[in-house]
């Protein structure tokens, strides 16, 4: 059964939902340009990409159903938006390399790359606001995380992005101060976005999501 009720302001959240997945989408190709440094995941998408000759976006793609189907044994309910990030964003991704070429002037990488950054955090509150499910790798920090109540969300996220990080900088993902400037910037970015675009459930007693970490894809 998929999470999330559409019958509360459908048309609102679907294009909220959509808009913030090609706006993840885009904002991740816009690092990748920059060529500063990308988040875990993406180094580790960037490293399998450079290994196997695919787009990047269908390494998106690929990566977020096979993780989707890790959800199974831990007992995960997708929504709407888990489905819809698990392809939509890597279109987005391969979509918008097509149309930005490579930059070089470093004052250009760096506009690139804080347009990223910024883009990725309103991103992440538009998917998240519109409450229709969470992006394939967070539902699987959060079944990891319920599977052992003795371990937090934060240990949990920080092994699994350590663990990506690694392998994909081994592969050719690039590192660099991007890296650092989005695992910094992230999480303050998508606290500030996030109460200006929740929509809240009908039902009294809903709160705004609190965010421990940044949400990935």
């Amino acid at each position: 059964m998929l999470i999330g009720n559409l019958r509360h302001r459908p048309v609102r959240r679907l294009v909220q939902l959509f808009g913030g997945l090609l706006l993840y989408g885009a904002s991740m190709a816009l690092m990748v340009r920059s060529e500063l440094g990308l988040n875990p995941w993406d180094v580790f998408h960037q490293g399998v990409s450079r290994l196997t000759g695919l787009s990047m976006g269908t390494v998106v793609i690929a990566v977020g159903l096979l993780v989707l189907l890790a959800w199974i044994p831990l007992r995960q309910r997708p929504g709407i938006g888990t489905l819809a990030n698990a392809v939509v964003v890597g279109l987005a991704v391969d979509l918008t390399l097509a149309l930005l070429p490579p930059v070089e002037p470093l004052a250009a990488q760096i506009a690139l790359l804080t347009a990223g950054i910024v883009g990725n955090g309103m991103a992440t509150a538009l998917y998240l606001g519109a409450r229709l499910g969470p992006g394939p790798r967070d539902g699987l920090m959060t079944g990891f995380t319920a599977r052992r109540p003795g371990r937090s969300l934060r240990l949990v996220r920080t092994v699994m992005e350590v663990v990506v990080l690694a392998v994909g900088a081994l592969l050719g993902g690039k590192l660099g101060v991007g890296t650092i400037a989005y695992a910094l910037a992230i999480g303050p970015l998508a606290q500030f976005f996030l109460p200006r675009f929740d929509v809240p459930e009908p039902h009294p007693g809903t709160t705004t999501p609190r965010i421990e970490t940044a949400p990935t894809p």
